[in-house]
């Protein structure tokens, strides 16, 4: 996969039951949060793709 990808798919990206809705959980700090606002990225720096398959291929 290339170019932009879309927070649906990355394993970061959970449903937080407090807030009623979808997060990213990447712990960033407070120079990690301010590079990633000024720099302007064609895709995500901490993109995982969520592969929900991947623990059962390692069986």
């Amino acid at each position: 996969m290339s170019g932009q990808y879309s927070c649906e798919f990355c394993s970061n990206f959970v449903y937080d039951e407090e807030y009623e809705a979808y997060v990213c959980v990447v712990n960033m700090d407070e120079d990690d949060l301010a590079r990633l606002m000024q720099t302007k990225y064609r895709s995500c720096p901490y993109f995982s793709y969520g592969d929900e398959y991947k623990i059962a291929r390692k069986q």
